[in-house]
């Protein structure tokens, strides 16, 4: 019996890997297919602190516009904890206010923002919940724009990555996040900053690219970074983690350590000809919408799945979904993008000498490069 025993704490001992992490939640996660590669209470409510603000910076950048002009509200420059040092009546551009959003953390910029696109704290709020419904997120509540505390304003380790994951494909986003130091200008009345990010994960760990830090005596320390090494690209969130720059730096190494980057199919990547009936061609090619990715070990299965019809009926449109591609690993789905049109094919009513030249030169060309 006792041999018996032994034996199974070497297998343990072997195959498991041990953390000592201080965070009391904490995921990691490969951007590109969500798929989680180590967690711990990842699904578990708690506050989030200045993290809210990468919500807040995905809202700006999709309902504002960089360079609106904002004039600072009194509410707005006097909100307590962090801040960018506005004045009330300054004008200061969007642009300006995300880089005080999320180098500095200022809760002035929050307050600024929230108040131009949203009308008021409450406003944005709802568009902030309204957003999170859209990524499919249940554990997650925006009360403000800042994360001051309230009973109200959660989210969990693995929402939180969600949302940075979402945000991160934003260009914009990650340009800003992944900035050290910046001078922005004032306006009229304005005054010329730098600004300093609070994220040291920049020049702590090498391979570092973004995105958030955030702390209150209830939340604790909130921390999301990102990283990218050999095109694979993870996301490391913790909350509550009195040591999290190690927390980071121990995760982020276990994920670059034991994962690469698979890629099933590359953006707009042919995939097959389909038949086209009642059609000006009888075949039309078919795309790979998006990259099909994941970070997979070298142990792991993969597989792509098709589904995509036989035979198509005219007419045909540019862009048009076709059907879906699937990546699988170890039998589990980790990601997938729409099957789409390379070309439009119109019925065999239009009979004009420039269509059936048009879309028979479609189909010879596609076999060569990619037309979408």
């Amino acid at each position: 019996m006792k041999k018996v025993l032994f034996l199974i704490v070497v297998i343990l001992i072997n195959n498991v890997q041990v953390f000592a992490l201080s965070a009391q939640s904490s995921v990691l996660m490969d951007l590109s297919s969500r798929r989680v590669l180590m967690e711990n209470n990842a699904h578990l409510r708690r506050g989030m602190a200045s993290t809210t603000k990468i919500m807040t910076a995905i809202i700006a950048l999709e309902y504002g516009n960089l360079d609106d002009v904002v004039t600072v509200s009194y509410k707005a420059s006097t909100v307590e904890g962090s801040s960018m040092w506005l004045k009330s009546g300054e004008k200061i551009s969007l642009r300006s206010l995300l880089y005080g959003l999320m180098l500095n953390s200022g809760n002035d910029a929050a307050t600024a923002i929230a108040e131009h696109i949203g009308g008021s704290i409450e406003g944005f709020a709802e568009m902030m919940n309204k957003k999170a419904k859209e990524l499919g997120l249940k554990d997650t509540s925006f009360t403000n724009p800042h994360g001051l505390d309230d009973e109200n304003h959660y989210t969990t380790a693995y929402e939180l990555g969600k949302i940075t994951c979402y945000a991160m494909e934003n260009e914009i986003f990650c340009d800003i996040v992944n900035t050290k130091r910046k001078t922005i200008e004032g306006l009229e009345n304005g005054i010329n900053r730098t600004l300093t990010n609070h994220n040291k994960m920049l020049t702590l760990y090498d391979n570092a690219d973004g995105v958030k830090t955030g702390f209150t005596k209830k939340c604790g320390r909130c921390l999301v970074s990102s990283a990218t090494k050999d095109d694979l690209k993870l996301v490391a969130v913790t909350l509550n983690a009195p040591d999290d720059w190690n927390d980071h730096k121990t995760m982020l190494n276990f994920g670059f350590d034991n994962y690469i980057k698979f890629t099933g199919l590359k953006q707009n990547s042919y995939i097959k000809s389909l038949s086209v009936s009642s059609g000006m061609s009888d075949k039309v090619s078919c795309y790979a919408k998006n990259e099909l990715s994941c970070a997979v070990k070298n142990t792991d299965k993969t597989e792509v799945k098709y589904s995509i019809p036989d035979t198509l009926k005219a007419p045909v449109i540019i862009g048009q979904k076709l059907g879906t591609a699937e990546l699988y690993v170890n039998g589990k789905l980790t990601d997938s993008t729409d099957v789409v049109a390379g070309y439009g094919i119109n019925k065999t009513s239009s009979n004009s000498f420039f269509d059936v030249f048009y879309y028979l030169s479609m189909e010879l060309l596609s076999k060569f490069i990619t037309i979408v």
